[in-house]
């Protein structure tokens, strides 16, 4: 993202004076001098109940509401932090996330107050925003001017939970300097206007809707669009609404709009581009084709550790290469070598997955600004304590791949690990003119037969099923040793499954190797998600074959798919029994 001195305080600040409309929410207008005096207000209440010495850390647990950007705004000019806190949390989950950011102020609205019923919370002072108290305590300061002098380019400013497939969820901490940096190289990237007006439909404790929605409008003094929560059906008519040009999004939103019915005026809106991750090129083709709008794919994350950015050129399915300040390669962590350059066939298919899929690391100086009082997740991320994961303390397995190569370098030259070389826990895989192509997460990989597969290209290819609407693809434990591949499907209103259309389907797939293709099948209602809207795939590997929903599989040896049954199951879990790898069933 490059370097800055600037901050968001400064940021803030600019907008005093500026009396363009600068927020909308649910009908309601406020204008850009609005928003930076409403932060003012809140920055001095904020420095007023803060304890001398405590840490200066504010819990945010609010839906899309103008009092979450009044927040950041209050805590970039008081040069405090704010931990976004995620409301889909309960009970001693909630509560070990708000003690070990160590808040000292909670925001939160009266709809999540029941959350912390029962919490012992010690020392926390809880502020109910709409209530007739919090509109007291706030008019004391209704005069005051936005004032950063207590902020500088190294202040904490957020405290980002990056949630992992085991353990608790890690804080990732966040200066102001990189935020601000963040939101300027997206507006020169992106070509973003001080006229036009960001869309934010992602949840706000996210690291996607901060640093790649709401930070570039603010750099660039545009305006924004809030919604309280995602909604598919309510996305046009809030566009249109407010004028949105941008937004970002996580692949399961977009695939939420394309199951809306389709009108004819869908193309009919302001909207230049979204920005996020995983939709997929048949997704974003989809998009493109029905709404006029095209979906950038980029590749960052709430650590700042790597980022692949999006030129010309780019070949379709492809991220980008590195931005220019990282160093990055795909590692393969069993050899701790370069992975050697994709090999594509005619049509596309990668031939040498296997050995062409590895971890993507940065071996340059990474933007990676720690965890928060979590220094065995930082060594594992910064020193590549545990490449082929992301989690702390895991086991590192040398079987696991992970992601990313960089532009330069030829396969096999560097040798060992470096010591300060950012292990991003993803795959990707490279190119022979250096562009790289998001294979999944480190735990998304499969290895069946002894090749390694990765579920993203998988997931790319059964899109093009007519009748999903979702796919997610993940590793179910094999009963001997590695892994059997196993696809969720969430059809589209109306569709019923056909075991017959949709073998034949797989073998119309040219890029389909022989080892892709489903074991097993579940056929979901609705695709179970996670409060950022990305599948959760925890939850459907945890329950894999053995779930409410039905389930077809092709046994070994048949090529037609057939409805699992309790007889089917029983005979299967013998035989994980019989190999001692029962357990791996519940894991």
């Amino acid at each position: 993202m490059g370097s800055s001195r600037r901050t968001v305080g400064e940021l803030v600040r600019e907008r005093w004076g500026d009396h363009r409309p600068g927020l909308w929410f649910e009908g309601g207008v406020i204008s850009h001098h609005q928003v930076a005096a409403g932060a003012a207000a809140r920055a001095a209440l904020l420095a007023e109940l803060l304890p001398r010495g405590a840490e200066p850390h504010v819990g945010v647990l609010l839906d899309n509401t103008p009092e979450y950007p009044l927040w950041l705004g209050a805590a970039a000019l008081a040069g405090a932090a704010v931990a976004g806190i995620n409301p889909t949390r309960r009970g001693p989950e909630l509560a070990r996330d708000i003690l070990h950011t160590e808040c000292r102020v909670l925001v939160t609205e009266r709809a999540h107050l029941p959350l912390l019923d029962g919490l012992e919370l010690p020392g926390l002072h809880v502020l109910v925003t709409g209530t007739d108290a919090y509109a007291e305590l706030l008019k004391a300061y209704e005069g005051a001017t936005p004032d950063d002098r207590g902020a500088g380019p190294d202040s904490r400013f957020l405290l980002l939970f990056t949630s992992g497939s085991t353990g608790a969820p890690k804080a990732a901490i966040c200066t102001q300097g990189r935020i601000a940096a963040a939101g300027r190289s997206l507006v020169d990237h992106f070509g973003v206007r001080a006229d036009d007006t960001h869309y934010i439909c992602m949840p706000m404790f996210h690291g996607n809707a901060v640093i790649a929605d709401w930070a570039p409008a603010l750099a660039a003094g545009a305006g924004i669009a809030l919604r309280r929560r995602f909604s598919a059906s309510g996305f046009l008519p809030d566009v249109r609404a407010c004028g949105a040009s941008y937004f970002t999004y996580v692949g399961r939103a977009v695939q939420y709009l394309l199951a809306t019915p389709a009108r004819p005026d869908d193309r009919d809106n302001p909207l230049r581009l979204g920005f996020g991750t995983e939709a997929g090129a048949v997704d974003a083709a989809a998009f493109e084709k029905r709404f006029g709008a095209r979906l950038v794919e980029g590749y960052g994350s709430s650590e700042g550790g790597a980022a692949v950015q999006r030129t010309p050129g780019t070949p379709s399915g492809a991220i980008g290469r590195a931005a220019p300040a990282d160093d990055l390669a795909v590692i393969d962590p069993g050899t701790r070598r370069e992975c050697p350059p994709a090999v594509f066939a005619g049509d596309g298919r990668l031939l040498n997955g296997d050995e062409a899929i590895g971890e993507l690391v940065n071996r340059g100086t990474s933007l990676f600004e720690g965890y928060w009082r979590n220094p065995e997740a930082e060594a594992a991320r910064r020193r590549g304590a545990s490449p082929g994961s992301a989690e702390a303390g895991e086991p590192w397995e040398p079987e696991k791949p992970g992601e990313g190569r960089g532009e330069e370098g030829g396969a096999g030259e560097q040798g060992g690990v470096g010591e300060d070389w950012y292990w991003t826990g993803d795959l990707f895989y490279r190119d022979a003119d250096g562009f790289l192509y998001f294979a999944g997460r480190a735990d998304d990989r499969l290895r069946v037969d002894s090749e390694n597969l990765a579920a993203a290209m998988i997931e790319n290819i059964l899109a093009r099923y007519e009748d999903a609407a979702a796919v997610a693809v993940y590793a179910v434990p094999d009963p001997v040793a590695g892994d059997q591949v196993m696809a969720t499907l969430a059809l589209k209103e109306g569709a019923r499954f056909g075991p017959s259309p949709f073998a034949a389907f797989l073998l119309a797939q040219p890029d389909l190797g022989t080892k892709m293709a489903p074991r097993f099948l579940r056929i979901a209602e609705r695709m179970p998600v996670t409060a950022t809207n990305k599948i959760h795939r925890v939850a459907l590997r945890r329950e894999g074959f053995r779930c409410a929903d039905p389930v077809w599989w092709r046994p070994p040896g048949e090529r037609t798919y057939r409805r699992l049954t309790a007889v089917d199951v029983d005979g299967l879990v013998a035989r994980y029994h019989a190999h001692g790898r029962e357990e791996l069933l519940t894991r």
